[in-house]
């Protein structure tokens, strides 16, 4: 019988490339993607895997603990990856309670489907809980984020995902639920929803638009390509430690502005433009309320006790995040106009 995996999320930046990585590597699971598809979820985002035979698309909410539980009842999944969550910072100022709901009561939701059926049996499950260096605060100009640092989330976003990490170790501690962690630096790469700071960048700078830089761009972040952020999640879900954390960090600190600078000139020579002329689109904007200065990860444990190391240095992955881009600019157009949420209906509701 095959392992029946459920990867929530799934159709989101991160969570597709996840998908697809299971999908492709391991073709004795059966693969389940729960999304609920709200803007950021992009089924276009797995066009290359969607007929595959191992591979079933579930559309729906983790905060409907009716819909949870019948779905947990009837699959028994042996292992859940959770990666479902709103996630933009800039959103969580404006509602915070969205970001509650999604991020505190869905993880408790899902939590506690799991705890149910398995109960009787827990050997071999396990229950992945994807989280983010957020939850940390800020760093001044020196120091790294470890496992044992402190939590001092400064926004909504980063709060509400801080609480999930608690209520996922407190399922470990109360019953005994087989859970792993991680927390990982800002991703990058294909398929990310264009309103993060790389995809927004390439797509004004293409179309000659503001490029909008908050601050005067000094905030500091460690950069991880998201292809191998997946090989990630793939050995930590297999050999990570059951009740342990891991820190996935790309070691690639970049400043905004630095960052901004370098895309600017990649995409001067991607589009055949003078040099300098993209960078003359750059547009410092008033800062976010509760900005954190810098982020940086210490993935020292991950490398040492699961051998997982990056693959990429961000000069090169970010040439080959820019390559997608503009060899993908359908893909870009469905998003930017709405469009891409047809996918589903148009390959999914008729079935």
């Amino acid at each position: 019988m095959k392992k029946k995996l459920l990867i929530t999320g799934g159709a989101g930046f991160i969570g597709s490339h996840v998908v697809r990585l299971f999908v492709n590597k391991y073709p004795d699971y059966s693969i389940f993607n729960l999304d609920a598809l709200t803007y950021a979820g992009n089924l276009e985002n797995l066009k290359d895997v969607d007929q595959a035979p191992n591979y079933t698309f579930v559309k729906g909410d983790i905060t409907d603990e009716t819909f949870i539980n019948k779905l947990f009842e009837d699959q028994q999944f042996d292992g859940v990856i959770h990666l479902a969550a709103e996630s933009h910072v800039d959103r969580s100022i404006l509602d915070p309670l969205a970001f509650i709901k999604t991020n505190v009561l869905g993880t408790a939701i899902l939590l506690n489907a799991a705890r149910k059926i398995w109960k009787d049996n827990s050997e071999g499950k396990r229950f992945y809980h994807v989280s983010t260096d957020e939850v940390y605060g800020t760093l001044g100009e020196e120091g790294l984020f470890t496992e044992e640092t402190a939590y001092d989330p400064r926004s909504p976003y980063s709060a509400s995902k801080a609480s999930s990490d608690h209520f996922v170790r407190a399922y470990y501690h109360t019953y005994h639920l087989p859970v792993v962690l991680s927390n990982c630096s800002n991703n990058y790469g294909s398929n990310h929803f264009p309103e993060k700071l790389i995809p927004l960048a390439i797509h004004n700078i293409k179309n000659n638009k503001p490029v909008p830089v908050y601050g005067k761009g000094e905030n500091v972040r460690d950069w991880l390509f998201v292809e191998d952020h997946a090989r990630a999640i793939d050995t930590i879900f297999h050999d990570g430690k059951t009740g342990e954390t891991y820190n996935i960090g790309g070691f690639n600190e970049w400043k905004n502005i630095d960052l901004i600078h370098l895309l600017c000139k990649v995409m001067d020579e991607k589009l055949g433009r003078e040099p300098g002329t993209s960078a003359q689109l750059i547009t410092f904007v008033k800062d976010r309320a509760g900005h954190d200065l810098r982020y940086a990860i210490d993935a020292t444990k991950l490398n040492k006790e699961l051998g997982w190391a990056p693959s990429l240095q961000f000069e090169e992955g970010l040439e080959k995040t820019v390559d997608w881009y503009l060899a993908n600019q359908e893909w870009l157009d469905h998003v930017t106009s709405g469009t891409y949420k047809q996918y589903y209906e148009t390959q999914y509701e008729q079935r």
